[in-house]
């Protein structure tokens, strides 16, 4: 099991193990606040900031190169049993409209969120989830190119994963993990809760990829980021008309026309005003007559 934790996606990364192709790795997380709430007592503006977004690794996958495509397949996800979630100063359109910030412990029980008086599933997911980028240094807590903090919500137990390669052995993590968490995550905080994941890895050679993309049962989505919301949702939805272009030879315009009457865009994080990026996907249901739009 891995247990290093780092706060930024950087090509300096001290890689926290080696990894081969087909090798699965387990990942211990700690929450988003690095386990630094203990009590409702507690703000979340009293926490240390840069102990924010933990993830944990980074892995060295031999054989990556820039230019490839690393597939992470998520093969489980364990939650703790009770998570964090509270309202930020300055996050999300409705921060001003209480009188004071709160924070709440709320408990999981056999699988289901108990909060107040009602009893829900939770779906525990990976907020945190990418490789480094070719250069600089990302802090966790923003999304891009490279994956980060993308805060969708599908990406669960059994799902898919790729991500464009940029530095050699890509140098993988991923951490805030969450027991729920509604699209946009209004507040700017879902249920944050540590855990650990299991994953592993595949690996795609010489695949033009700009953008993650997320593969489920039923969908494929690409994930793209911007401060402005039109800006996100063209780079996601120009990265999905390429897929499917490539993947159906089909023309751009005949794509365009496909994804309005078939496709969905739908919000990951968006709990503006505040510094963080709009997160988009943009899916298409997935055709058994038609090939995989990454293979």
């Amino acid at each position: 099991m891995i247990d290093k934790f780092v706060y930024h996606f950087t090509k300096d990364n001290e890689p926290a193990r080696k990894v081969k192709i087909g090798d699965e790795v387990e990942f211990k997380t700690l929450d988003c606040f690095s386990n630094q709430i203990t009590s409702e007592d507690q703000l979340i503006d009293s926490i240390d900031f840069d102990r924010v977004n933990p993830a944990t690794g980074p892995v060295y996958v031999e054989g990556a190169e820039e230019g490839d495509v690393l597939v992470v397949d998520i093969l489980d996800i364990e939650i703790n049993d009770t998570g964090v979630a509270s309202t930020m100063e300055g996050t999300g359109p409705l921060y001003n409209e209480g009188d004071d910030l709160r924070t709440k412990l709320i408990p999981i029980k056999d699988g289901n969120v108990i909060f107040n008086d009602i009893e829900f599933p939770a779906n525990p997911m990976v907020g945190v989830i990418g490789v480094a980028p070719k250069e600089g240094k990302i802090t966790n807590g923003f999304p891009g190119a490279h994956g980060g903090n993308m805060d969708c919500n599908k990406i669960v137990k059994n799902s898919r994963l790729y991500f464009p390669v940029s530095v050699a052995g890509a140098l993988f993590q991923l951490g805030d993990l969450h027991a729920s968490m509604g699209d946009g995550e209004l507040s700017g905080v879902g249920l944050e809760i540590g855990g650990k994941v299991k994953v592993k890895f595949d690996l795609i050679k010489d695949f033009e990829l700009n953008w993650p993309v997320l593969e489920t049962e039923d969908m494929w989505y690409v994930i793209a980021s911007d401060d402005n919301i039109e800006t996100a949702i063209k780079h996601a939805s120009k990265e999905m008309q390429a897929l499917i272009c490539n993947a159906y030879n089909w023309d751009m315009q005949d794509v365009y026309i496909y994804m309005s009457i078939r496709g969905s865009l739908e919000i990951c994080q968006a709990c503006k005003p505040s510094s963080f990026p709009v997160v988009i996907r943009s899916g298409i249901a997935k055709d058994n007559s038609k090939p995989a739009l990454i293979r």
